[in-house]
């Protein structure tokens, strides 16, 4: 079983050579993907932003997408002092800045509690078909879904199809679900999987 230090490495590695054009192809392969999934009926998603050194998944079409169903965007600026989340709703009047690790994030807005989201789609390196997920090591996301309620569905967006298996740790918290540009993968909690792709 590869560590994780070494999976940061190998996926961002992988990346390195993504050009612009070939990331939207693959984002917008992820937003029409998710477009056929059941996951439409809620009303607040919390998106992430991409940042674009690291040549994440660019979650522009996915945000028009679910602009397109008149749903509520949330997203997130990051306290790095104790690595903490807040969480904005999405209106015209918000005001994107990028951080000092060129996070784009809100900087003002209507705070909205973690209690409220109904999806969360969460930004990974690499995942497994457990739905373990490897991030940058800061626990942001694990943090944050650990507030969040129970019934939230988690879906990580990945350019790569999924490792065999990863390491786990305690605090660590599992996908629901994991979107690439080819499959979607659903992790079998007892939340449902009915017209998914992908069962594992």
């Amino acid at each position: 079983m590869i560590e994780k230090n070494q999976l940061r490495k190998n996926y961002k590695k992988m990346r390195a050579p993504l050009s612009g054009t070939e990331i939207d192809e693959k984002s917008i392969a992820i937003a029409n993907r998710l477009i056929d999934q059941p996951i439409w009926h809620y009303s607040n998603y919390h998106l992430f932003l991409p940042i674009i050194r690291q040549k994440e998944v660019n979650t522009e079409f996915l945000m028009t997408a679910l602009q397109a169903h008149d749903k509520n965007v949330i997203l997130s600026s990051t306290d790095f002092r104790n690595y903490s989340m807040k969480h904005f709703l999405l209106t015209d009047d918000t005001l994107i800045k990028e951080n000092k690790m060129g996070i784009p994030e809100p900087v003002n807005g209507f705070e909205v509690g973690e209690d409220k989201i109904d999806v969360v789609f969460v930004p990974l390196l690499a995942f497994d078909k457990l739905g373990n997920r490897v991030g940058y090591g800061k626990g942001f996301y694990d943090r944050f879904l650990s507030h969040c309620r129970k019934d939230v569905l988690k879906i990580g967006l990945s350019f790569f199809e999924a490792e065999s298996k990863i390491p786990g740790h305690k605090n660590d918290v599992r996908l629901d679900a994991c979107q690439t540009p080819e499959r979607t993968y659903w992790f079998d909690q007892g939340s449902g999987s009915k017209g998914w792709d992908e069962k594992l």
